[in-house]
């Protein structure tokens, strides 16, 4: 029986690989993706959720949900990287849903609907599950899994010297939910980006002929343009499908269950994750944690999907 997921999500060129691996995945039932504020605002990432839905056209539509902005979510995003819009300024156009759900009461409804049985896949910051939470605090007894793309064990980030981005955009949330009694699985940023891609990524990709192909071609290209002219390397980091390759393939993954919090006042050091990893430490790991990755097996996973997305959309 497939494993139903929701994907909260702040598309982004990578959330819309990591959604073309989950939504035509057999060993995933996709019941819901939601919007939330982080690599673009929140307008945007209501319109590209809709959007790559529907660019996509899967078998099975999920239920949508829309962001709101974080209440203290900073002035940072990830446009120079993903475009203006996102999605590589592909300018998709989409339909106007005539009812929007917010994405906190979406994932709530969705998890008490079915009990224990829901993994919640976050790719952004954590807003939308905070205010889950804080909304129904059995929300925490009735989800099975939150895996997390976000934190790093090794305090390097990608946004500050020391923070990730998506702990930096909303620490408050992510201290929240790293605090909370639900069942977690993070994967950090010393993880994700540890499988990179080179321009030879394009000739993997599904064929022009498919839907998949069709979406993956025409906003790629500008993340390896983007990602040459703002930081100067030729590969790109498509972290948020690290992430999606955990929840479908854990045992590619070294875990170690490890205790974690995120700073939420340092001049220097917002959004930097802090683990207590000392050989004496009182503190009991609470949260499952990836330390390494079988790159190579991660990066064909990543591959297989896409190629069933192909398939599936020809």
């Amino acid at each position: 029986m497939p494993r139903k997921v929701i994907i909260d999500c702040d598309p982004g060129i990578d959330d819309a690989v990591a959604l073309c691996m989950a939504l035509f995945d057999p060993r995933l039932e996709v019941v819901a993706v939601t919007a939330v504020a982080g690599n673009v605002p929140a307008e945007y990432a209501n319109i590209n959720v809709q959007a790559i839905v529907e660019q996509l056209d899967p078998p099975r539509y999920p239920r949508i949900g829309s962001a709101t902005e974080a209440e203290s979510g900073p002035a940072v995003d990830q446009r120079h990287i993903c475009g203006e819009d996102g999605l590589g300024n592909a300018g998709f156009a989409v339909s106007q849903l005539a009812r929007q759900h917010p994405s906190e009461k979406l994932i709530c409804d969705e998890v008490h609907a079915a009990p224990n049985e829901i993994t919640l896949i976050c790719l952004g910051p954590l807003t939308n599950v905070a205010r889950a939470l804080q909304r129904d605090p059995s929300f925490a007894n009735d989800i099975d899994r939150i895996v997390i793309a976000g934190g790093s064990v090794n305090c390097i980030g990608n946004v500050t010297p020391c923070a990730e981005f998506n702990f930096f955009y909303d620490p408050f949330s992510a201290r929240q939910i790293l605090r909370s009694s639900t069942t977690k699985t993070l994967i950090p940023l010393d993880v994700s980006t540890q499988v990179s891609w080179s321009f030879d990524l394009m000739d993997r990709l599904p064929g022009e002929d498919t839907r998949a192909g069709r979406l993956l071609r025409r906003i790629l290209p500008h993340q390896f343009r983007a990602s040459r002219q703002n930081l100067g390397l030729e590969n790109i980091l498509l972290t948020d499908t690290v992430a999606m390759a955990a929840a479908l393939h854990p045992e590619l993954f070294a875990m170690s269950e490890l205790a974690g919090d995120v700073e939420i006042a340092g001049e220097l050091t917002t959004g930097m994750t802090v683990f207590d990893r000392r050989p004496n430490s009182r503190t009991r790991g609470d949260m499952e944690v990836a330390l390494d990755a079988d790159t190579e097996a991660v990066s064909e996973a990543i591959i297989r999907c896409l190629a069933e997305a192909g398939r599936q959309t020809q």
